[in-house]
Formats: C-alpha cells, structure tokens, sequence
C-alpha cells in the first residue's frame, strides 16, 4: 500500500473525458478491430500499459451481496504503488455511470491511471470480458469533466464509473470505417459487420463501434454486483431521456451514462444493447 494521498482539491471544471483516447504519450496507436484481441492478451500477460508503466494484476471473485452469484474481477495496480490518480475519501454512492473510452484497452489504462491526473474510474471493462479493478469503488475520482449536469464534483464523488473499453464512433470512409482521429486509422472495413453498428444519426455521428457480448455479460455482472454493494435501486432512465442530458440526474438513483450528464458525448447513446443490459441487471 502506498503512503497515504496530499489531496489536492479540483475546481467544477477540472478536466475529464475526452482524455481517453488512442493517443498516448505523443504516440498514436493504429489498431483494427481483429487485432483487439491480441493487444488485450499482452496487457493481461505482461501488465505493461501503452506508457509504458507496470501494473500488478491479481484475479479474484467478489460475491454479489445477497445472492449466490459471484464476479470475476482483475486487481489492477500501479506497481510501483502510485495512488495519485483518485482519490482516498469515501462518499456514498447514488448512481452508476457507464462510459467508453474512445480507445483501446493499454490505452485506457495508461490515461485511467495517469499520475496525478486524477481523472479515473475504478472500473475498465476489456472487450474480451476481463473487469479489471484499478481502486476501491467507494473511493472517488473525476470521471465527468467540465459541464456535467448536476456539478463535475458531486455526480463524480456520488456515483460509481465503469468504462467499456471501446473506440466509439467510426466514420464511414470508401469501403472502410475509420476512427474519428484520423482517416487513415481504419478500423474495420463495411462488410465486417459484426464490429459495427448504424444508427440513426445520434449528435452527429451514425457509426459506432460494436460491444462484444463478453462485454454486455461483464457489465451486467458487475453492475448487480455494485447495485447490490451500494444499495442503488436497479433502475434505468427511460427512453429518450437516456439519450440525453438529463435535468433531474442530481435527484435519480439507479444507472446513468455519461450522455446523461453532458451534450457533447456520446457515451453511452442508441448504439448498444440497453435491452440486453437492463433484463439482465433486473433479473430475479
């Protein structure tokens, strides 16, 4: 355990996302989709992040508090100990607020545990399933950024932040999809549909990059598993309100996403299986 945090206090309009990015360090990663896999695996095996920094990874099971189910999770730390990038303080939790990165997975973690940046989540979400825990989740730690409906600072310390690892919006490009850094940064081709979703147009963007069902199943494990530890109700912003910045975010106690908060993002609107999400984390 390292020693213990200098809290530094943050204005309302300390920085957040969009830090999370395929930028990294002045170095952009190039990555189609197919590669995903393989990029994931030599995080998993060699801890090593895209900046380079060691992180110790330790698997565990968390049982589901008041049932027999359990999760699987990935401790994630900084190897050489540093805590710089949240938080220690607890505060009580009201809401979950769902993300995507915009990037991929040594990206992610790089930017989620940037020293003293303090804008992180204690939760990542790889695309092949593994839930990787990077600090304790009644700690806190700005993950809304400049703007947030409600105040930067209260949604972020009363609300627990999942990030899915996942690129975001893709642009269409010849018979490619590119990512919205660059042109040239193709993500998958059009006639690989399994990586992509279309839209109706969604403030501004129709293209989005798929999630993976080890995803979906991750998601709703651990949010019963942080619904059940927090005592928030299972519940969900109706429709269209869930697209949308939400004026009573502040009052609501269930599961948001970031789009709830802010009108410049896109995480998490249409482009994903709330259905899915919402029988499974409301199930029994």
């Amino acid at each position: 355990m390292a020693q213990a945090l200098r809290l530094v206090r943050a204005p309302d309009s300390f920085p957040g996302p969009p830090l999370f990015s395929p930028i990294r360090s002045g170095k952009k990663t190039v990555m189609k989709a197919t590669a995903i896999p393989s990029h994931e695996e030599s995080f998993k095996t060699s801890g090593v992040d895209s900046s380079g920094k060691s992180h110790t990874l330790k698997p565990f099971e968390a049982a589901i508090p008041n049932s027999t189910e359990t999760v699987g999770m990935i401790e994630c730390t900084v190897a050489n100990g540093d805590e710089s990038f949240f938080y220690k303080t607890e505060h009580a939790k009201e809401r979950i607020a769902l993300h995507f990165t915009a990037g991929y997975l040594k990206g992610d973690i790089a930017t989620l545990t940037k020293p003293a940046n303090h804008v992180s989540v204690p939760f990542v979400v790889a695309r092949d399933g593994s839930i990787y825990n990077l600090w304790t989740s009644s700690y806190w730690s700005y993950h809304l950024g400049s703007g947030t409906q409600g105040g930067n600072e209260a949604m972020s310390k009363s609300s627990v932040a999942i990030e899915i690892s996942n690129i975001g919006p893709v642009k269409a490009n010849g018979s490619n999809l590119v990512t919205t850094y660059s042109n040239t940064d193709v993500y998958c081709s059009m006639a690989e549909a399994e990586f992509y979703t279309k839209v109706a147009s969604y403030r501004g963007e129709q293209y989005f990059a798929t999630f993976t069902s080890q995803q979906y199943e991750s998601v709703i494990k651990l949010v019963r598993f942080l619904t059940a530890k927090y005592d928030i109700p299972r519940v969900f912003i109706a429709e269209p309100e869930r697209y949308n910045v939400f004026s009573g975010v502040a009052g609501f106690k269930g599961i948001t996403s970031h789009v709830n908060y802010r009108s410049d993002k896109w995480d998490i609107g249409p482009a994903f299986d709330w259905n899915r999400v919402i029988a499974g984390v409301q199930a029994g």
